[in-house]
């Protein structure tokens, strides 16, 4: 990780994070408002938002507590493309994209890291559950709060549960999907044009 990160001041860290629930606190709160469903939180389209080289700004620092009560360790996700998925038990959408999350998770290979951070759920125990019951395998980092999400660039905070993000190899946003990722094609080829922006279908990588 580099040093600059390691380095960032405490404080800088808090008002991310005070920034991150400001603008998502009203959003999962919304029950009744358009584009939301039951459960009163933001539904996104599962459209995929690129984000070329030049317009990606500094590397996100994932850190944190596990679901198993183990503190996140950045070091294992440095060096590569990583998906960040947020998602909560409580949510049926996220229950649609599950098997696909997974599935990009077993066949991408140990080469990608998976990361999940499960927000808004009552204890550790009730998302542990849920992984069980769709054999989730890749750790997630567990807040209640949302707070987590003050590690990303505010103008691309997801603001939708489900939601994944796709960080570069140097930890920068490169790609953002709000709502139920459509399939698990989207989210592998997604990857691979974030590892590879010259590929075919990628210029918007670029």
């Amino acid at each position: 990780m580099p040093r600059s990160l390691m380095a960032r001041p405490a404080r800088r860290r808090g008002t991310l994070a005070v920034l991150a629930l400001a603008v998502l606190t009203p959003l999962l709160a919304a029950c009744g408002l358009s584009g939301t469903n039951s459960g009163g939180y933001i539904v996104g389209d599962g459209q995929v938002q690129a984000v070329a080289v030049a317009k990606r700004s500094t590397p996100v620092e994932l850190s944190g507590t596990t679901l198993d009560g183990k503190p996140f360790v950045p070091s294992s996700v440095a060096g590569k493309v990583t998906v960040v998925n947020v998602w909560g038990a409580w949510c049926g959408a996220c229950r649609e994209e599950a098997a696909f999350v997974q599935g990009a998770h077993e066949d991408l290979g140990s080469k990608v890291a998976f990361v999940g951070i499960d927000i808004r759920d009552p204890s550790a125990a009730t998302a542990q559950a849920y992984e069980r019951s769709y054999d989730v395998t890749y750790p997630s980092l567990f807040s209640t709060d949302g707070s987590v999400l003050g590690a990303f660039p505010r103008n691309l905070l997801p603001g939708t549960v489900p939601a994944t993000m796709v960080l570069d190899t140097k930890g920068r946003v490169a790609a953002v999907i709000r709502g139920a990722v459509p399939s698990k094609l989207t989210l592998t080829e997604t990857v691979q044009c974030v590892e590879d922006p010259s590929g075919q279908g990628c210029a918007d990588f670029e």
